[in-house]
């Protein structure tokens, strides 16, 4: 349990707090509304660049990193395919640096040709090592290009090709910048060493003076169901044949999500789950094998992975998978509990950290309401095991499936 309290600025900057005074420190997560969902099929990758021109000089203050750590504080940034979040930590009694440096980027970037120029590479050499030229680095653009026809999922954050990169002009960031960095598209969530009261001064203080845009509406096209199995085989320089499966789930908000992330620990969450027992351990099929939820806003997808041992086929490993997609149907109510307890588990963990519980906060109120934080664990309780045998059969279909074959070159 997460308690928190909360108040809206005039611009529309939704601030949480959890207030903490065990700690000296405090975190803040200022979460903007904005990732690669949001970009134009011509010009991806710009969620994930702005992401690190934000570090690069705001209209005030040159250099972000230099006086947030000479207060003592960390930063840090990410970017996904529906949000891009920065937060810090810092001792409370430096809390107004934070302040100060985030509303300031908040404002206005410097919008140097430097900047751009330094952070365009950066990216770029990122594109390269994670997506180029790293084992599976091309995993997520086939595997989503093949499971998405017309969501703008079908690239990754990275971008759908560095090229697009390469060409960002310096107007286009000024027009991304200010039709989504705004004060009404954003939520400001602090945990830590600080009180409501102090936190509604300081952000009266630094955060109200900036002006509420018009946020470009967003109008993402509707993924339309899949009708068929869809299937693609690449040859790559990398150890060993992997395989890799995507079904089509519901939605961050949707009914059966819980369910599904349920599915994926029965299946792989920890070495007595389904996977690593039957398909690594006993059959000897795989080196790993995975199953995972992707946690996106709109419709998303649960992904299955395995990497091959030598010596097994595609038809062999596939059948194999597909038999234990199955054999879902026998779960049984102590596996399913056994999954919550250890969800239960990993949120009270995660909540002893103030960092963690900033990201939450900001999280769930950017999707809606900050207070589902603390039905989390309600929420998982509920689902029965009788659910995880009508979701799987509901999703785990060939004809909702879209697979992946990565052969290693001999």
């Amino acid at each position: 349990m997460i308690p928190f309290e909360r108040f809206t600025l005039s611009n529309g900057l939704r601030v949480v707090v959890n207030t903490d005074v065990r700690t000296p420190l405090v975190a803040m997560s200022l979460m903007y509304d904005v990732g690669s969902r949001d970009e134009d099929v011509s010009a991806t990758g710009f969620a994930h660049l702005f992401e690190h021109l934000m570090f690069g000089g705001s209209v005030n203050v040159p250099n972000f990193d230099t006086p947030l750590q000479l207060a003592g504080g960390v930063s840090n940034a990410y970017t996904s395919s529906d949000v891009t979040c920065f937060y810090c930590v810092l001792p409370a009694e430096n809390v107004e640096t934070a302040f100060w440096l985030e509303s300031d980027r908040m404002l206005s970037l410097a919008f140097t040709p430097k900047s751009l120029e330094v952070q365009r590479k950066v990216v770029i050499e990122e594109f390269k090592q994670t997506h180029l030229n790293a084992p599976y680095g091309d995993v997520s653009h086939l595997l989503l290009d093949l499971a998405y026809k017309v969501h703008p999922y079908r690239w990754p954050t990275i971008g759908l090709e560095v090229q697009h990169i390469e060409q960002a002009t310096m107007e286009q960031v000024r027009e991304f910048f200010f039709a989504h960095y705004a004060p009404n598209n954003a939520v400001l969530a602090l945990s830590g060493n600080i009180t409501a009261e102090r936190a509604a001064e300081l952000a009266e203080k630094w955060f109200a003076p900036v002006p509420r845009r018009q946020v470009m509406s967003r109008h993402l096209p509707q993924e339309p169901a899949q009708a068929g199995l869809r299937a693609s085989e690449v040859h790559r320089d990398v150890p060993a044949d992997a395989v890799f499966m995507a079904f089509h789930m519901c939605d961050r908000l949707g009914a059966d999500y819980p369910i599904c992330d349920i599915i994926s620990d029965v299946l792989s969450n920890g070495r007595s789950a389904r996977f690593p027992i039957r398909l690594v351990a006993q059959k000897q099929l795989f080196s790993s094998a995975e199953a995972s939820v992707l946690g996106s806003v709109d419709p998303g997808l649960l992904m299955v992975s395995g990497m091959l041992n030598p010596g097994v086929t595609f038809e062999q490993a596939e059948e194999a998978i597909w038999t234990e997609l199955a054999d879902l149907r026998t779960v049984t109510a102590e596996e399913v509990l056994k999954v919550q307890n250890k969800f239960v588990a990993g949120i009270t963990f995660e909540e002893i950290s103030a960092h963690a519980r900033s990201l939450t906060l900001a999280e769930f109120e950017l999707l809606g309401d900050a207070y589902m934080a603390n039905a989390r664990e309600s929420t998982q309780r509920r689902v029965s095991h009788q659910d995880v045998i009508r979701c799987a059969a509901e999703i785990l279909r060939p004809e909702n499936c879209s697979i992946l074959r990565y052969h290693a070159n001999a």
